[in-house]
């Protein structure tokens, strides 16, 4: 460690993401997270006490080696920071410029004092090694033979498909929408997630002799039982899709629309204008948008209303505000604390009412024209508090409450796994009921963040390798498409 002082002496340079000013990117399509200069990022490495227990470890779903890189990037070696950053996140860019780190509560320093900015960190040595030159395409040196298909390119299914490359078996993609990257290229915006960073790492994948499918719809294009035929093992990686839906009454009206239908939407519009999946565009252009559900869905909806134009944006987030931002509860650390935090959306505008239940769609001809919404007590029951119920007016509203449990397609179907009590393909060791057949992802453990997706793709693929080496040496008898 060449400063034992640093986070002493050295104070955190923002509280949160470095963002752009919200005025100036409400104009437009890019991302808010802005990339600090060098100098300063290897200032702010520079705080990373060096713990003797790294807690930032147990934070990190992938377990990634943050002291080791901290001090790498403090010394100015970015080189070899790329690599130990790679040894354990097979995406950077990804985790980078998406995940809410909750490596950063669980650091040390947050115990008395500001966190190290270990994503900022992450994302500086990504994105300085693509500038560099430094990531570049490695096709493995040699290959087995085994073949492995994989349905869904999200970050699950480009994980599995990375790892499985790298140990030399062809790794063919399939995925039904027209671009690979999943929700990370429709549900996630542009100013979160520009598509340029998805293609970059596509590119890479694909020049290292990863195939991608896109335009397949697995059941429908080619049956499960083909798949097999074709393959030495099949993983399903296809998300948990199937979105909660409002049981409120006027909850089928004109106007109001499930969140990812609209996100799914607007990414396509903001691609080229592709045909809408819908028929036409949901826009909230000169509307009043009312946005029902608290996550980061939900803010991703405000931000999008927002550049669009809309009249305005109030979100109903059910459950109370929480605590301020400091102190916290330190009984939890290194839990992701609840406190509240402002999201990057409401820096931009609108309106967020905490304790907000809807109990009604107001309809006019037809079509939404307002949310019946009252206060209420807060969980468990969320009781209605008397004199609170109030009229929001509404000409679109977008349902950002969730979801429940994987599509259930013609491909699950035709393979009819076995699923847990929430509805998921039940695969505990990513095996599923189906021998040869492995799951991984949100459509094994429910909707969850990026972070955990490349984490629980990199461990379905240990276990893929292993169900290829109880196969024997040689592939197995089968025909190629």
């Amino acid at each position: 460690m060449a400063d034992p002082k640093g986070f002493l002496t050295i104070p955190r340079a923002l509280p949160g993401d470095p963002k752009r000013d919200p005025a100036e990117r409400l104009g437009d399509q890019e991302h808010t997270i802005r990339l600090l200069p060098l100098v300063e990022v290897q200032s702010q490495a520079q705080r990373c006490m060096q713990c003797g227990v790294p807690f930032c470890h147990t934070g990190c779903p992938l377990g990634n080696l943050i002291p080791e890189w901290n001090d790498l990037v403090h010394q100015g070696r970015w080189r070899e920071a790329i690599d130990r950053l790679h040894l354990t996140n097979n995406f950077p860019e990804f985790t980078g410029f998406t995940c809410p780190a909750p490596c950063e509560p669980a650091c040390t320093l947050e115990i008395n004092d500001d966190p190290v900015m270990i994503k900022s960190v992450e994302l500086s040595i990504i994105e300085n090694a693509f500038a560099e030159g430094w990531v570049t395409p490695e096709p493995p040196a040699r290959r087995t033979g085994r073949s492995v298909a994989i349905v869904g390119s999200g970050p699950a299914g480009l994980a599995v498909a990375d790892q499985l490359n790298k140990a030399g078996h062809h790794a063919v993609v399939y995925e039904r929408d027209e671009a690979p990257g999943g929700l990370l290229r429709f549900g996630i915006p542009d100013f979160k997630l520009e598509k340029r960073v998805i293609d970059r790492r596509v590119a890479l994948l694909e020049a290292e002799g990863i195939e991608l499918r896109c335009g397949v719809d697995v059941g429908v294009d080619v049956t499960a039982e083909e798949l097999r035929e074709r393959h030495d093992a099949v993983v399903i990686a296809v998300g948990a899709r199937l979105h909660r839906e409002l049981d409120v009454p006027g909850a089928k009206l004109g106007g109001v629309h499930m969140a990812m239908d609209y996100l799914y939407d607007r990414n396509r519009a903001v691609a080229a204008g592709e045909p809408q999946r819908h028929g036409g565009r949901i826009t909230a252009a000169g509307k009043d948008v009312v946005v029902i559900g608290g996550g980061d869905t939900a803010a991703d909806c405000i931000a999008n209303a927002l550049r669009e134009g809309a009249r305005s944006v109030v979100q109903l987030d059910r459950y109370p505000q929480p605590e301020g931002s400091r102190p916290r509860d330190i009984a939890g650390w290194p839990e992701m604390p609840r406190r509240y935090q402002k999201t990057y959306a409401l820096e931009e505008g609108g309106e967020r009412r905490w304790a907000a239940v809807t109990s009604e769609l107001v309809e006019e001809d037809g079509h939404v024209a307002g949310v019946r919404a009252f206060q209420t007590e807060g969980p468990p029951r969320f009781a209605p508090l008397p004199g609170t119920d109030e009229t929001l007016p509404a000409q679109l509203v977008l349902v950002a409450i969730g979801f429940s449990r994987p599509e259930r397609d013609a491909f699950l179907d035709e393979l009819d796994l076995a699923e847990d009590d929430r509805g998921n393909v039940a695969a505990e060791t990513y095996e599923t009921s189906e021998p040869g057949v492995f799951a991984c992802g949100d459509a094994r453990m429910g909707q969850s963040l990026v972070v955990w997706a490349i984490n629980e793709g990199r461990l379905c693929a240990a276990e893929v390798e292993r169900h290829l080496a109880a196969q024997g040496a040689q592939p197995a008898v089968r025909t190629r498409s």
